[in-house]
C-alpha cells in the first residue's frame, strides 16, 4: 500500500469509534467520487455540489450504521446516487424558465470551436456530459454507476433496486442512445454555423 492509499476500513472502524481526524480523511478521500456520481445524474455543478452535500452528510450520519456487508464506496455510490435523485426530484418542483424546461434536441446544441489550446479531453467530457443529460433517468443512473462509478451488476442493482437483468438492459440501451448521439454529433461539424 503507497503512502497516499486510504485503508478504508481501518478509518471506517476510527471514524466510528468516533475519531473525528478518521472521519475527515474519509470524507475527503470520498468527496471526489461522490460529486463525480451527483455530477453526472444530476447533468450540472451547482446541482451536483448541493447533492454531494447532502450525500457526505448522510454518511456522517449513517455511518454507525454501516455494517460492511458491502464495499464501503459502494454504500458511499448508493448514498449519492439517492441524494442526487433527491436533488432531481427537488429541481422537479422548483419554478425554472421555460428555456430549462424545453425538450433537449441533440441537433440544437451549439456548435463550439475549441480553439487550439484547448485541452480535447475535457472537450470529450463535456460532450460525454452533455449526452449523459439527455438520457432518461432510468438509463442515466445504471450507464453512471457503471461507467463512471465502476460498479458490477450486483452492486448497481442493490443500489437502484432493479433486478440484474434490468441493470444489463438499461445498461445496453443507454449506451447505445449515447453511441447515437454522439455519432450524430461528430456528425454535425459541416453544418452551417450559427455565429458570425
Amino acid at each position: 500500500m503507497g503512502p497516499d492509499a486510504v485503508d478504508t476500513a481501518a478509518l471506517v472502524a476510527a471514524a466510528q469509534g468516533g475519531d473525528r481526524a478518521a472521519l475527515e480523511r474519509l470524507l475527503r478521500h470520498q468527496h471526489d467520487r461522490v460529486w463525480a456520481v451527483c455530477r453526472r445524474i444530476v447533468g450540472n455543478d451547482a446541482d451536483a455540489s448541493d447533492a454531494a452535500q447532502e450525500a457526505l452528510l448522510a454518511i456522517v450520519r449513517g455511518l454507525t450504521r454501516f455494517d460492511g456487508r458491502a464495499a464501503f464506496g459502494t454504500w458511499c455510490y448508493r448514498i449519492a446516487t439517492n441524494a442526487a435523485l433527491d436533488e432531481l426530484r427537488r429541481r422537479r418542483r422548483r419554478p425554472s424558465p421555460a428555456a430549462a424546461d424545453a425538450p433537449h434536441d441533440p441537433g440544437d446544441a451549439a456548435d463550439t470551436d475549441p480553439g487550439p489550446a484547448f485541452d480535447l479531453r475535457i472537450a470529450d467530457r463535456l460532450r460525454l456530459d452533455e449526452a449523459l443529460a439527455r438520457l432518461p433517468e432510468e438509463f442515466r443512473l445504471p450507464v453512471v454507476l457503471r461507467d463512471v462509478c465502476d460498479l458490477d451488476y450486483a452492486e448497481i442493482a442493490e443500489t437502484l433496486q432493479i433486478p440484474p437483468g434490468t441493470v444489463r438492459s438499461r445498461i445496453a440501451r443507454g449506451r447505445a442512445a449515447l453511441a447515437t448521439w454522439l455519432r450524430n454529433q461528430d456528425a454535425e461539424p459541416d453544418r452551417p454555423s450559427d455565429r458570425p
